[in-house]
């Protein structure tokens, strides 16, 4: 049984994406909010460790720095502080905006799955302009694969490994960036099918792959055309 069978070129599809480091580039404004945080606890918290690994859950990382009965509060104070200095802050990823438009283009959805809270979520694509056809947060690695059968993506796009993790657990295609934490050699380990250095590349490659998947003489994207 193959893990992601590549759809006909005509059938409807869905492409999803991570979205911090994968399509904002969030780092920034999570570390104005850690460092918010800092400040309103007196807590040590090694925000250049935290900028480094940023991909799981918030209440995650918290864990590494607050005991267990004090991490829904901090969960609770940063987020109370994230919309005031996190999202100004954080910019577009190169090429971000021309992979959602290339799916669109191609005749696809797009889906953002992130960890991120989703309210925050939507206050990064909207400050931004980037406009997915839906987001779903507060999912992570294994657990985006909900979101992702869901919506029927047969691709998702990530920087993490744990977004590898999700892609697979829900029998999607895993397409690796190589801009956040983890290098091209460790997502390949963790089993992304396709490593691109950024989403520069994403529209070639998945006009590539659409027009691969093609009857002879039929070109990718004809439907969205007719």
């Amino acid at each position: 049984m193959t893990l992601h069978p590549r759809l006909p070129a005509d059938a409807p599809f869905t492409v999803g994406f991570d979205l911090d480091l994968t399509l904002i580039d969030s780092a920034p404004g999570i570390r104005a909010a850690y460092e918010s945080l800092v400040a309103s606890t007196g807590t040590h918290i090694d925000v250049d460790l935290v900028c480094s690994r940023l991909g799981p859950p918030l209440e995650q990382e918290l864990a590494y720095w607050f005991p267990a009965d004090r991490v829904a509060a901090a969960a609770a104070d940063y987020r109370a502080v994230y919309p005031t200095l996190a999202i100004a802050a954080s910019p577009v990823m190169p090429g971000a905006r021309e992979a959602l438009d290339a799916v669109r283009e191609l005749g696809g959805r797009s889906v953002v799955v992130t960890a991120k809270y989703e309210r925050n979520a939507r206050l990064h694509l909207d400050h931004l302009g980037l406009a997915p056809d839906a987001l779903v947060g507060d999912l992570w690695a294994e657990g985006k694969a909900t979101a992702l059968r869901a919506h029927g993506a047969t691709v998702y796009v990530g920087d993490h490994t744990g977004d590898v993790r999700g892609a697979r657990t829900a029998g999607a295609l895993s397409v690796g960036v190589a801009t956040g934490p983890c290098d091209e050699e460790e997502l390949r380990a963790a089993g992304a099918d396709v490593l691109l250095a950024d989403l520069t590349a994403f529209p070639r490659w998945l006009r590539d792959y659409r027009e691969a998947a093609a009857p002879s003489g039929t070109a990718a994207g004809s439907e969205a055309r007719a």
